[in-house]
């Protein structure tokens, strides 16, 4: 039998790491986290917002000293690179992500830590969040786009899915925090879905998508599934 080999690279070249200071959303636009971001955060996503931080390796914060301290932390780390989430309404700082898992050297890079506050969740704004950071790293020259959760995460992994990230599969006792295992399940897209990928996330930007109450038209996982690869069995009974 003879050998097999990995499709070759050809002119592909290593892209720059993240950092852009700002990306622009119709809806909402992301800005590298900042000392200035702080208070709203703490307001949106630690001040009796325990909940939100059950899947988080940190967290919850019942004080504010504590909580700037690890946005400090935050703030100087290059991986993961945090983004706040601003609010389209407030205009202030009301959720987290970032970029982790960052290996310009391969192309691959991931998304997550992702902390919404009440008023971004289900929102076209949070979604369009998540597309524009896949959108810059692919366009930046990425490769590999990965989103990994804990499998019992089903809010994660159902985002997974709206936007077209394939599921890889799920690896049992990857890690354990907060006392307890944690199985981590595995999404990603390629730089060969990205095309497909990207029209679908513009016909469901476009303003024509939506009514007058701001309700989407076409949904967002109706317009991706035919650029999954593969489908999470988890999530069968929950599609509606």
């Amino acid at each position: 039998m003879p050998k097999a080999f990995g499709a070759p690279l050809g002119d592909w070249t290593a892209p720059p790491p993240p950092g852009p200071e700002r990306i622009e959303g119709r809806y909402m636009h992301l800005e590298r986290l900042s000392s200035v971001h702080t208070h709203a955060l703490y307001q949106a996503l630690a001040d009796n917002h325990d909940a939100l931080w059950d899947y988080m390796v940190v967290g919850p914060f019942h004080a504010e000293t504590a909580f700037i301290r690890w946005i400090n932390e935050q703030i100087a780390a290059k991986d993961p690179l945090f983004y706040a989430v601003i609010d389209p309404v407030t205009g202030q700082a009301a959720g987290l992500q970032s970029y982790l898992r960052i290996a310009p050297e391969i192309g691959t890079i991931k998304l997550g830590s992702i902390v919404l506050g009440a008023q971004l969740q289900r929102s076209r704004a949070a979604s369009e969040g998540f597309i524009r950071m896949i959108e810059w790293a692919f366009e930046a020259g990425y490769r590999r786009f990965e989103w990994k959760c804990d499998a019992c995460n089903l809010p994660s992994r159902r985002a997974a899915e709206r936007l077209g990230l394939s599921y890889e599969g799920t690896f049992r006792q990857a890690l354990h925090y907060k006392g307890r295992n944690r199985d981590t399940a595995w999404f990603a897209a390629t730089d060969k879905d990205w095309p497909a990928l990207r029209e679908a996330y513009y016909a469901w930007l476009d303003p024509s998508n939506f009514d007058a109450s701001g309700t989407q038209i076409e949904r967002l996982s109706d317009l991706t599934r035919l650029v999954r690869v593969s489908s999470d069995p988890a999530l069968a009974d929950h599609r509606g």
